[in-house]
């Protein structure tokens, strides 16, 4: 009878346990998605965009993990092809970052829409939330093409209703010392500078989720 108890006794605790694991919550996981600019290009260990993101957010007690799936010279055409292996089932949320490549070619604007719209479609049918950073025409390309590209990012916000980041490169991109030699990518004080600008909404996203 002692051994039936005993045998109770542990089982009662290991059930204990795991609720109270379970009330404590696990770590959420995040995937940096994007290009270059979220690669972390000609940047060391540890610098890129998403190990800074992580590391800003953990230290203000958020427990969270952000893997880098940057990679440099994506489109949105790109990014598109190859969104389902890159994001791995069991992604919480995905930080979007794409659209940069496809201004500096030139491309219509209406094609990064249609492929930035089918990227959050897919992710949300997955129950992947989306958080969409937002990119800015470069000047060179004339006020039209900016009129037509830079409303995608906020008009896509709004249709799925999505924490939103208008700028990516926002803190770097107007101050030559946080960029690399290229005068496009940030260096490693450019990168802290982008995730000073978009913890307010990583913030308001985790306070959603009850993180």
């Amino acid at each position: 009878m002692f051994k039936v108890w005993l045998r109770i006794f542990l089982l009662a605790g290991l059930l204990f346990g795991a609720v109270r694991l379970a009330e404590a919550g696990e770590t959420l996981s995040g995937v940096g998605f994007g290009d270059s600019l979220m690669a972390g290009y000609q940047l060391g260990p540890g610098e890129a965009f998403p190990d800074r993101l992580q590391a800003a957010l953990r230290s203000e007690g958020h427990d969270v993990t952000i893997a880098n799936a940057g990679v440099s010279g994506d489109t949105t055409a790109d990014g598109l092809a190859r969104l389902d292996w890159s994001v791995p089932d069991g992604t919480d949320f995905v930080i979007l970052e794409l659209g940069a490549n496809d201004a500096l070619r030139g491309l219509s604007p209406d094609i990064t829409r249609a492929n930035l719209d089918k990227m959050i479609s897919r992710l949300k049918e997955r129950g992947i939330d989306v958080i969409l950073a937002g990119m800015l025409a470069p000047p060179n390309m004339g006020e039209d093409y900016a009129a037509k590209f830079d409303a995608i990012f906020p008009e896509l916000a709004e249709k799925y209703k999505l924490p939103f980041h208008r700028f990516f490169l926002d803190g770097a991109i107007t101050d030559r010392a946080k960029l690399l030699g290229d005068g496009m990518h940030p260096n490693p004080a450019g990168v802290d500078a982008m995730v000073a600008k978009i913890l307010p909404v990583m913030r308001d996203y985790l306070a959603a989720r009850g993180d």
